[in-house]
């Protein structure tokens, strides 16, 4: 079975869309570099790397630094599919990131998106 598109898609070109997303309903560009720092450990300097290096998804969520073990707390539906019952582990952590961005976008605060007790 092919792999699904998103794989070899540029992490750099869906990064902007993340931000215009947040910077629609009034979030910053912070808050989505805050939110990928906590789900996968790149943070400041890492995350520009990726950034230029255009990596793809799959080569961004394989080198993270520390995907963050809390993750799994993340529940819910994205594109019509619960992110938990997602097999597959990269489409699983591609839709993470969803799911947070989509909760930022939506109002929640990052107490509650960073799954902070």
């Amino acid at each position: 079975m092919a792999k699904h598109r998103i794989y070899t898609t540029s992490f750099a070109s869906v990064y902007p869309l993340y931000i215009a997303k947040a910077e629609q309903k009034g979030r910053t560009k912070a808050e989505i570099d805050q939110i990928i720092a906590w789900l996968t450990g790149y943070r400041g300097a890492e995350l520009k790397a990726q950034l230029e290096k255009q990596a793809d998804f799959e080569t961004f969520f394989a080198k993270a630094p520390r995907l963050n073990p809390s993750r799994t707390l993340i529940t819910g539906k994205v594109c019509g599919v619960r992110v938990e019952e997602i097999a597959e582990p990269t489409m699983r952590e591609i839709r993470y990131l969803d799911k947070l961005i989509d909760e930022l976008a939506k109002g929640k605060a990052m107490e509650k998106i960073l799954r902070k007790p």
